[in-house]
C-alpha cells in the first residue's frame, strides 16, 4: 500500500530580488515581475497599482540616470504585514534623485513616488546607491 502524499502549498517568501539589465526593456520587466510577485503575495487593487507605479518609476530612473555600462540594476521588494518596501539599486552614487519643484517636461516621477508612499529615500552602498520607498497596503 502506497502512502498518501498530500501536496502542501507553501507561502511565498516575503522577499523578492533580482538583477536586470539597465535598459528600457529591463525597466519594463521589473514592473511586470513586481506585479506578478505582488499577486503571489495577495496584494491587489490600489495597493498593487501603487507599488507597481513606484517600481516602474524607480526602475526607469535607475535606467535613465543610474546606468553604468556593464552593470545591472537590482530590484528588491519585501512584504511585511501592512506595507511593501521597494528598493532599486544602481551603480551611480553621484546621481542622487530629487523631486523637481517646477517640472515642465517630465520630472513628475519622484513627486508621484512621494504621493504613493509613506516615506522614501536614498542610501549609499559599496558601489552606487539604493533608492527605497515604503508603499502602504492599507488606506493612505
Amino acid at each position: 500500500m502506497k502512502p498518501e502524499i498530500t501536496p502542501q502549498r507553501s507561502e511565498p517568501a516575503p522577499e523578492f530580488a533580482l538583477r536586470l539589465s539597465p535598459t528600457p526593456r529591463g525597466a519594463r520587466l521589473a514592473r511586470l515581475l513586481a506585479a506578478h510577485q505582488l499577486r503571489d503575495w495577495g496584494v491587489t487593487g490600489e495597493a498593487a497599482e501603487a507599488a507597481e507605479l513606484v517600481v516602474a518609476e524607480l526602475a526607469n530612473n535607475a535606467v535613465r540616470h543610474g546606468r553604468v555600462p556593464g552593470r545591472d540594476f537590482e530590484l528588491r521588494m519585501e512584504h511585511t504585514g501592512d506595507h511593501v518596501t521597494v528598493e532599486l539599486a544602481d551603480a551611480r552614487a553621484e546621481r542622487r534623485p530629487s523631486p523637481c519643484r517646477n517640472p515642465d517636461e517630465g520630472g513628475y516621477g519622484l513627486l508621484l513616488v512621494a504621493t504613493l508612499t509613506t516615506t522614501w529615500g536614498v542610501k549609499d552602498r559599496q558601489v552606487g546607491k539604493t533608492v527605497w520607498a515604503t508603499v502602504p497596503l492599507t488606506g493612505r
